[in-house]
C-alpha cells in the first residue's frame, strides 16, 4: 500500500519566486524546503499570510503540506507558497474555489519590480539636475 498520496499539486508564483506546493492527508503540517514553516519564515506576518488558504477553507487540520520554494526574497517566497496552497487546495475540492476567489488567493499578483533604466539612478529616480 502505498502512504504518501499527493491528494492535490499546486504552483505559485509571486515576483521571482516559484513553489510547488504537495497536499498529503495529515494534522495540518506544514513543511517548506524540508524545515518547519515556523523556522523557514521567522516573521509572524508571513506565516500568517503562508496558512491563510487553510483558513479560509477550514482545512487546517485536514492536510500536511510539503512546499518547495525557490528564487526571490523571503517575502515573495511567502506569497508564492500562499498561491501554491491555494490552487492545491481548489484542487482537491472545486467547493474551495468559490471562497478562495472571493479571497483573492487564486490571483496571481502582477507587481514585479521595475527594471533600471540607463542614464538614470534607478528605475525611476534620476540624477541631480544641475542648471550651472
Amino acid at each position: 500500500m502505498v502512504k504518501n498520496i499527493n491528494l492535490g499539486i499546486g504552483t505559485g508564483r509571486r515576483k521571482c519566486a516559484v513553489a510547488r506546493v504537495f497536499l498529503r492527508d495529515g494534522s495540518g503540517k506544514i513543511f517548506i524546503n524540508e524545515k518547519d514553516l515556523k523556522d523557514y519564515f521567522a516573521v509572524e506576518g508571513l506565516i500568517a499570510q503562508v496558512r491563510k488558504p487553510l483558513l479560509v477553507t477550514d482545512s487546517e487540520n485536514k492536510f500536511d503540506a510539503y512546499i518547495t520554494v525557490v528564487g526571490g526574497g523571503l517575502s515573495g517566497q511567502a506569497g508564492a507558497c500562499s498561491h501554491g496552497l491555494a490552487r492545491a487546495l481548489a484542487q482537491i475540492d472545486p467547493a474551495n474555489h468559490i471562497s478562495l476567489k472571493a479571497n483573492g488567493l487564486l490571483t496571481r499578483d502582477p507587481r514585479m519590480v521595475e527594471r533600471k533604466k540607463y542614464g538614470q539612478r534607478g528605475a525611476r529616480r534620476r540624477f541631480q539636475f544641475s542648471k550651472r
